[in-house]
């Protein structure tokens, strides 16, 4: 493996901009699975081509790289500060270095249109979609839905947490204030009180469900006031789920979802999912299931690949 041979504990970094709830969860899980996991912020990494043997060094890791990696989150920042970090997990992955989840699924996820399409693609059921840099195509969306007595929301191409939607009626907002991209999705009334669900996808199988109920009007975020209630993990949520994350290719995925004639529609899909609200509303210790997954599966899967190839060189 990328540490040294002397050093027989496994050992994990945890990608994150900042310390918290989550990550302290997360090192107490390894630690009782005997890993060694720490926590390093992508912007301290750096591809380095005189750093060897990789090219790539790591803070906390000297010379070697982790066994693994499990991506907590990545910081904001300018399209090259965020590009490189990215960067870093690609690189990562070149250097066979798991990675949890990896970069190309993150931008799947990050990117709302491309989350939309691949979902379209994959036949999974998704409220209708478009994305354009054209305002006046995007503006006669809005008045061909609103003639069929429909809605829309918009929303920035890159965002969580419900921040900068806004549901227009008749005239388009400026798409200055969404960087020039319009993304609209069409609007699915929750009712009143509204509630839509989250669940909590790991590996192949969804895991934990909750319902978030109110907030801030129309929007049912936990960080926007939403209340979270359990939630029964039907087949039908938890179809739909497990579709909508093997659609964009995540090891671990939190899917938003939302009833329309009594079907669940994925809205989102998060490739850095937090978990704090639904960990209050379910018994399942998800930090520790998390860790069973990425080392029990993706971890196991990378060293009975490196020991298949040992063999055949070998032999």
């Amino acid at each position: 493996m990328a540490r040294h041979a002397r050093d027989a504990m496994t050992r994990i970094a945890i990608m994150t901009d900042e310390t918290g709830w989550h990550t302290g969860r997360l090192k107490k899980a390894f630690r009782a699975r005997g890993v060694d996991a720490r926590c390093v912020d992508l912007a301290d990494c750096r591809i380095d081509t005189t750093w060897a043997p990789h090219g790539l060094a790591i803070p906390g890791f000297g010379h070697a790289l982790p066994d693994a990696v499990f991506v907590r989150g990545i910081a904001g920042g300018t399209f090259e500060q965020v590009t490189l970090r990215l960067g870093i997990l690609h690189a990562l992955r070149e250097c066979g270095v798991p990675v949890y989840n990896d970069a190309r699924a993150i931008e799947r996820s990050v990117d709302k249109s491309m989350t939309s399409f691949l979902l379209n693609r994959y036949g999974v059921p998704t409220p209708a979609t478009w994305t354009c840099e054209s305002a006046a195509f995007a503006q006669r969306v809005l008045m061909r839905e609103a003639a069929a007595g429909r809605k829309v929301v918009m929303k920035p191409l890159f965002g969580s947490q419900g921040k900068g939607l806004e549901r227009p009626d008749i005239a388009l907002p400026s798409l200055a204030g969404f960087n020039e991209v319009a993304y609209l999705q069409r609007y699915i009334d929750a009712g009143s009180p509204g509630f839509d669900w989250r669940v909590l996808v790991i590996g192949n199988e969804a895991v934990a469900a909750m319902k978030r109920v109110g907030g801030d009007g129309w929007i049912h975020n936990f960080a926007r006031g939403a209340r979270c209630e359990p939630a029964e993990l039907t087949p039908a949520l938890a179809d739909t789920a497990v579709r909508a994350s093997n659609a964009l290719g995540l090891d671990y995925a939190g899917v938003d979802l939302i009833a329309c004639d009594e079907r669940p529609l994925v809205l989102e899909v998060n490739g850095v999912a937090a978990w704090r609200g639904l960990q209050s509303v379910t018994p399942l210790d998800i930090a520790a299931r998390l860790v069973d997954d990425l080392l029990d599966r993706k971890l196991a899967a990378t060293q009975r690949k490196l020991a298949l190839a040992s063999g055949d060189a070998s032999a």
